[in-house]
């Protein structure tokens, strides 16, 4: 009686996939990688000077209470709205960048979000800020050039997620 010889049985997770061309965390990545950074920073930093200043109880008196003279009905919704945008865009931007540093096929579209998300925040909070006198006054010209800057990211990253070969290539899991 003759043996066969022993095959090992097929083990996928043995096999490592190696895309055909570039991949990997380089090349305009690393860009990435800084805004998202850069993003989180700025976050905790607008969290920091922003919330806990405007959340202050006289603060918040003196721009939503009727009988104060910097009263407009328009505060309290835009302030929370920054408020509650600010701390579920930070959250969103940890696990956008989880996503990132573990490859996750997802990342593409959650960098789309993210672009887009910023862009029409943006618009919306300026929009809104625009109805409340004091703030249109106090507006120095920056929330337009933050839009612009918005429409400008939007207009050289969304396609870049949508084409790139590294980015096809990278995130696979």
């Amino acid at each position: 009686m003759q043996q066969e010889p022993r095959q090992e049985p097929f083990q996928e997770s043995m096999i490592e996939y190696r895309p055909l061309g570039v991949s990997g965390l380089g090349g305009l990545l690393i860009l990435i990688q800084i805004g998202l950074w850069f993003s989180v920073i700025m976050f905790l930093l607008q969290i920091n000077q922003f919330t806990l200043t405007i959340l202050n109880k006289e603060i918040w008196e003196v721009l939503t209470a009727q009988d104060s003279g910097y009263y407009h009905p328009l505060w309290a919704p835009v302030i929370i709205f920054e408020v509650v945008f600010n701390l579920l865009f930070l959250v969103f931007t940890v696990y956008t960048m989880i996503a990132f540093y573990r490859k996750k096929a997802i990342l593409p579209r959650l960098m789309i979000i993210f672009y887009s998300l910023s862009f029409v925040v943006g618009v919306v909070d300026s929009l809104l800020l625009y109805q409340i006198p004091i703030a249109r006054e106090l507006e120095d010209g920056s929330s337009i050039w933050d839009i612009a800057r918005s429409a400008i990211a939007c207009a050289i990253w969304i396609p870049y997620f949508r084409k790139s070969e590294r980015v096809k290539n990278t995130f696979v899991r």
